[in-house]
């Protein structure tokens, strides 16, 4: 999602430029009646000699007319949103919101090593070392609201009843003050760490005598618009001191590595302290392969940003009033650069495709060229802990040497046992039932984590060894205290898609291993179930997972010439799969229906046997009447008929934060607010409180604190009078440099769409509609606006990215849905029926309106390719080629459409639930409306002037005497 930008502002003047030059026509006008009618000079005009009422009254009423029409036109929508009432959060729903936050933060912290049970710390004094310190983590770069108190992360100890030296904390806030403030869609990569050399002895003595505990904090922040550098080196990215630049990293080390000044703190401070616990503070998983350099740093805490009051619970985390119950939403790896997807990711463009070059505004308003670029999903379905485990298997990897913290773990203050009641399979359901007793000595809570090991035949459909079917949460058990955890799920979740054969889901006969585990590579006990027979879902009486109609390929043109990696023969082709691309031309195939808009004309795609639909009819109803009403219920083929063709227009081309009034049946404007962890109104500045990351909630293992942030998210909704939030984004964590990994969940597609389903499911539960995003293939930042063609194979795509959409559909009742910017192989996702007709619509039985990315245009956004594809509205703010150029009946008809859609959704916001909704005038238009009045007055009176000087003149006329007659001459 983005803001308006320079090249938005720029259309804005555009779209005034024809109301303008009326204006100016019709002062010209004015000044030639007044010469031409009056016979005056301008010189006489421009002294004021001459002023009359019929000269200016063509312009007087010509000016009014074309101020009006350019108000309720083109500036309408900014007038609207720049003039809404600023509704607030309440006081009782900004506590009820800080109070969960902080829930969410504490069962989201993850304790990932405690050596000697270093943590909790022994002494409430504390050093805390790490410029990070005092510039933590909350979000994203630039996504937190400002209008509410934040909790810093020094804040948070000092609230716990942990005392800080402050003497610390001044020498990194002194060394870092000039540092400016990173905006959104703004990257600084460097990090501001002191110089060891710069701690003076007597700071290091002051530090010791103060305290035996040291804390130190390293943060690293990723954003939207940017990938985090790879090779840091290779950036030019340096510190500065003392007016000198400092090479921080060596080449190829990367962001998410240490760096030198880092390293250098931490030999200083383990050579200073014996206990040491280290707080990484990140959304995007940090390479620790330097712990066993530093046998010091007993204790090691990831912190998720944490949103404005989540660093409280990080306080009472260290002080042990709050025991950590985090499980890790990633695998940490030794080495990134030893991912699997490592070198297929980032920027590549096609040298075969100058020809399809794209030009357009940027957002500082200069001129782009953007040539088309890909990324090949070549690891298909092997994404995360689902390649590592099955690697080690197949023993491709010494898991050890490549895994630092695996997927799912997390350590306790207290300790568990976990016992294996029984795994039952009946009826196509598997029930797992498990026995957690808290075995140690502090309250604590505890996640059961299933997962199941299918048959795997070599070189037949591709699968993971390990894969994530199920987990729950426990309550807090006290010590000695048991709970029996039930987890459910269908048979037909085990199964694999086929591509290549089959082209449908397959459920393979054969025994399949149901183990509870600690995290993905730690069994504690198994039990095989038997699947008899294949199953394979490829008829409408037996669809997988409930879809609407049999799910078989609609993506096979987006395998595209990649080779793709595969387990057979132990992963044999894993050195070919895995390298960095080589072949850097599209194929001529692809090439030919690859369209943006300098080759795209609706009119070579109408089809004659369309019929033109009914519009501008005068049926009486109102959008109030709908309220409720299934989507197929005749009295909306009335209402749509009532809707003209510049209705459907302004419906789809303005879909900016919201969606637009129409008088013809009675809709009110309705405002959309951005997120991911908070609404904010773009337009109006209120923002509600802003919660930890996305991650932060996979990481908590919990969808109930899931669930009740979509509900804290539609009561802020009901404060802030705002029917949808553009959220949640369920994107994986395909690669650990991914600038937007703080806004997804997690690597895997299981946990991922069980968090945001759940999300959702709050949210609906309030009347607030929520546009789960980006739909699809969105994981990577690097050129997603320049027609970055995504490669990868159907198996991969509904298996592990398009999964949890899928959930959030059919499990979270999601009601609308934001696609995303990139190309799906050679077709724009916002513009690709086969995703949004075919697969959401179709298959999975979505009812409700797709909207784009913001549309910047970028020279392949184009609403009348997108509304014909099934995307509904354009997130527009101005006027650019989000309009509908074409009116041919095939045109209208999906406009007609993407209406319905958009109505339907918009009916059943809870701002429909009690009828039509009342709506405050806007003061703009009241102001406007008394202008009218004024003008109005003004013409009367100019009219009754100029009249009663027309008539003083004929009365003048008719009353001179005829000239004397000359005398006669004699």
């Amino acid at each position: 999602m983005l803001q308006i930008n320079m090249a938005d502002v720029m259309n804005v003047i555009g779209s005034l430029t024809p109301y303008l030059i009326a204006i100016g026509v019709l002062f010209a006008l004015a000044l030639i009646i007044t010469f031409a009618v009056n016979k005056k000079t301008v010189k006489e005009v421009a002294t004021r000699k001459i002023v009359h009422s019929e000269s200016w009254l063509v312009a007087l009423v010509g000016i009014v007319v074309a101020v009006s029409m350019m108000l309720t036109g083109p500036l309408s929508t900014l007038l609207n949103n720049a003039t809404t009432t600023k509704y607030m959060l309440s006081d009782t729903t900004v506590s009820k919101a800080n109070e969960l936050a902080k829930e969410v933060q504490s069962e989201a912290i993850t304790m990932l090593k405690n050596d000697d049970s270093n943590l909790p710390l022994s002494n409430k004094k504390v050093n805390v070392f790490g410029w990070g310190s005092t510039n933590p983590v909350y979000g994203g770069t630039g996504s937190m609201s400002k209008q509410y108190k934040t909790v810093s992360l020094l804040d948070g100890m000092k609230q716990a009843g942990l005392k800080t030296n402050t003497e610390l904390s001044k020498l990194y806030t002194d060394y870092r003050k000039d540092r400016p403030e990173v905006g959104m869609f703004a990257q600084d990569w460097t990090l501001p760490e002191v110089p060891a050399k710069q701690y003076s002895d007597k700071l290091v003595s002051d530090a010791k005598d103060f305290s035996d505990e040291a804390v130190v904090v390293l943060t690293r922040v990723g954003g939207e618009g940017a990938d985090l550098p790879t090779d840091m080196k290779a950036k030019g990215i340096t510190y500065k001191n003392n007016s000198k630049d400092y090479d921080d990293f060596q080449k190829g080390e990367s962001f998410l590595q240490l760096s030198k000044t880092e390293r250098d703190m931490i030999d200083l401070v383990t050579s200073n302290f014996k206990k040491v616990t280290l707080v990484y503070n990140g959304a995007n998983t940090f390479q620790f392969d330097f712990l066993n350099d530093y046998p010091q740093i007993q204790s090691v805490v990831w912190c998720p940003p944490a949103g404005q009051t989540g660093f409280s619970a990080l306080g009472e985390v260290l002080a042990g009033e709050t025991n950590p119950s985090g499980k890790t939403s990633d695998t940490f790896l030794k080495n990134l650069t030893k991912s699997v997807s490592y070198n297929n990711f980032g920027k590549f463009e096609y040298t075969n495709m100058a020809d399809k070059a794209a030009k357009y505004k940027g957002f500082t308003g200069d001129d782009v060229t953007a040539i088309p670029g890909f990324v090949n999903y070549s690891e298909g379905i092997y994404v995360g802990y689902k390649f590592y485990e099955t690697a080690s298997d197949e023993g491709l990897i010494n898991y050890d040497d490549t895994v630092a913290f695996p997927f799912g773990y997390g350590l306790s203050y207290t300790s568990f046992d976990q016992k294996l009641d029984s795994v039952k399979y009946k009826g196509g359901k598997v029930t797992v039932t498990a026995t957690v007793t808290n075995t140690g000595d502090k309250a604590g809570k505890d996640v059961v984590e299933v997962y199941y090991n299918p048959p795997y035949t070599d070189g037949g459909i591709e699968k993971a060894s390990k894969n994530l079917a199920g987990f729950e949460k426990t309550k807090e058990l006290q010590p000695g205290e048991s709970q029996k955890v039930t987890v459910k799920f269908d048979d037909d979740d085990m199964a694999s898609y086929d591509y290549k054969g089959a082209k449908a889901y397959v459920l393979e006969k054969g025994d399949y291993d149901i183990s509870i585990q600690s995290d993905s590579h730690h069994v504690i006990d198994h039990k095989a179930i038997t699947v008899k027979d294949t199953v394979t879902y490829d008829s409408d009486s037996n669809t997988h997972n409930g879809d609407k109609t049999v799910a078989t390929n609609q993506f096979d043109d987006v395998a595209g010439d990649v080779t793709y990696l595969s387990r057979a023969d132990h992963f044999a082709n894993y050195k070919e799969a895995t390298a960095a691309p080589t072949n850097f031309k599209m194929s001529d195939k692809a090439k030919e229906t690859f369209y943006n808009n300098s080759n795209y004309d609706p009119k070579k795609f109408d089809k004659d046997s369309d019929k033109m639909p009914t519009t501008g009819a005068k049926n009486g109803l109102k959008l109030s009447d709908m309220y409720g009403k299934d989507y197929d219920d005749a009295d909306w083929d009335k209402l749509l008929d009532q809707l003209t063709f510049d209705d459907m227009d302004n419906l789809i081309a303005n879909g900016g934060y919201g969606t637009q009034a129409l008088k013809s049946v009675g809709k009110i404007q309705l405002t959309d607010a951005d997120g991911p962890a908070s609404l904010n109104n773009n337009f109006t500045g209120v923002g509600s409180i802003g919660f930890p990351a996305s991650t932060a909630f996979a990481c908590t293992w919990n969808k109930d604190l899931a669930k009740q942030f979509g509900e804290m998210i539609g009561d802020m909704a009901h404060d802030m009078h705002v029917a949808g939030w553009y959220a949640p984004a369920m994107n994986i964590h395909r690669n650990a440099f991914s600038g937007r990994t703080f806004e997804y969940f997690s690597e895997d597609s299981l946990l991922s769409g069980v968090m945001a389903s759940s999300e959702i499911s709050g949210a609906k539960s309030k009347g607030v509609y929520s546009f789960m995003k980006h739909f699809a293939l969105n994981d990577q930042e690097t050129k997603r606006t320049e027609m970055l063609c995504t490669w990868t194979n159907e198996q991969a795509m509904r298996e592990i990215y398009l999964k949890p959409f899928e959930m959030s559909v059919k499990e979270g009742g999601a009601q609308a849905v934001m696609s995303s910017f990139n190309y799906i192989g050679n077709t724009y996702a916002g513009a690709d029926s086969a995703l949004l007709q075919t697969v959401l619509r179709g298959e999975w039985g979505f009812k409700g309106f797709v909207l784009t990315d913001y549309f910047g245009g970028y020279g392949y956004q184009n609403a009348d390719q997108e509304v014909r594809a099934g995307n509904d509205s354009m997130l527009a703010t101005t006027k650019i080629t989000n309009h509908i150029t074409d009116k041919s009946a095939t045109s209208v008809k999906a406009m007609r459409q993407a209406a319905h859609n958009i109505l339907y959704t918009a009916a059943n916001s809870w701002q429909y639930a009690n009828g039509e909704p009342k709506v405050a005038t806007p003061i703009w238009k009241t102001a406007m409306y008394v202008a009218w009045g004024v003008v109005a007055v003004l013409v009367i009176g100019l009219e009754f002037l100029t009249i009663k000087r027309y008539l003083s003149r004929k009365k003048a006329v008719a009353t001179i005497e005829p000239a004397a007659e000359p005398a006669q001459a004699e």
